[in-house]
């Protein structure tokens, strides 16, 4: 296969100017344009993708920012975001930041520089002054200050829902764990509904947070049973799925049984092979109409439509286990 190289030295000239020529840039002699193409076309080359959106002027290529490819919700969502990309003739490029905020600032200079259509990203850092709203964006869970659209599910009703579960199932006394960011975004909601909820019906509850500059499985749970008001606890609502199951495994260790001796609820509906157990009662996102969502709106950005909203919160709904 040709190179960009193999093309320069047939044509006689720099790597630089058949780039220039690629990108049909305006500072090209006729001449050596000619020369150029003549060597593209005896060479049957073509350029790379990015290439071939700096000639086009409109890219294909949208860029998914996402905190970790791992985490099994993020992964659902990078599919059916792939998925109706693809179904529009678009391209994704996946940019896995692994939560860093410098990985993030890496990332979104990158994007800028090759032009891509737009993008959609996920982050909880603090890099709010770091976006180029010059490129359409749609954000997941974060509702940045800038006029940058955000999809979400309706965390706060999810809180509210999930603590009525639990006083259903029969807790008496709740607790909220949470890994918390250095930046606001709308998952803060699933407290704020699980407290004003548990307030309404006259429910003690505790809340129980780390940051996850320096969120440490081990460390989180060991701090949370030496503290005796947790250990009565008879519900526990989690702010992931993920969070969820860790403290059952690590209740076991202290003797606590669930359903028998704590009800739990986790937020996102990752679990859906019912060959793992116990299976979590959980919120459920509704990530497919999320990611779908979010692409028809980035896509309509992309087109210079000015959206109706800022945030768009989709419904959730109660997905019951075998842990409450």
């Amino acid at each position: 296969m040709p190179s960009l190289k193999d093309v320069a030295d047939l044509a006689g000239v720099g790597v630089g100017t058949v780039s220039r020529v690629i990108n049909n840039h305006p500072n090209v002699r006729n001449e050596t344009r000619e020369k150029v193409n003549a060597a593209i076309k005896q060479l049957n080359y073509t350029p790379n993708e990015v290439a071939r959106n700096f000639k086009m002027q409109k890219s294909t290529m949208v860029a998914l920012l996402l905190p970790s490819i791992w985490h099994p919700f993020f992964s659902e969502l990078a599919y059916y975001i792939e998925d109706e990309l693809d179904r529009e003739g678009f391209k994704l490029m996946l940019c896995n930041s692994g939560g860093r905020p410098d990985k993030e600032l890496y990332y979104l200079d990158m994007l800028t520089q090759n032009k891509v259509a737009g993008i959609i990203g996920i982050t909880y850092n603090d890099i709010e002054d770091s976006v180029n709203t010059d490129i359409p964006i749609i954000s997941i869970d974060r509702h940045f200050g800038k006029k940058i659209t955000c999809v979400t599910s309706d965390n706060y009703t999810g809180g509210r829902i999930a603590l009525k579960e639990l006083v259903k199932a029969g807790a008496k006394k709740a607790a909220y764990l949470g890994i918390t960011s250095s930046a606001y975004s709308e998952v803060e909601l699933r407290k704020k509904g699980f407290i004003e909820e548990a307030n309404a019906q006259g429910i003690e509850y505790i809340i129980y947070e780390e940051n996850d500059a320096v969120y440490n499985d081990d460390e989180f749970f060991g701090n949370f049973f030496k503290i005796k008001e947790l250990l009565n606890v008879s519900g526990i609502f989690a702010n992931t799925d993920l969070l969820a199951a860790k403290y059952i495994d690590k209740a076991k260790q202290y003797g606590i049984r669930t359903p028998e001796d704590v009800k739990v609820i986790g937020y996102d509906g990752i679990q859906n092979n019912k060959l793992f157990h116990p299976i979590l009662s959980t919120i459920r996102q509704p990530v497919e109409e999320m990611a779908r969502m979010s692409v028809k709106l980035l896509l309509r950005k992309v087109e210079g439509e000015r959206l109706e909203h800022e945030i768009y919160r989709i419904p959730v709904m109660y997905r019951e286990g075998e842990t409450t």
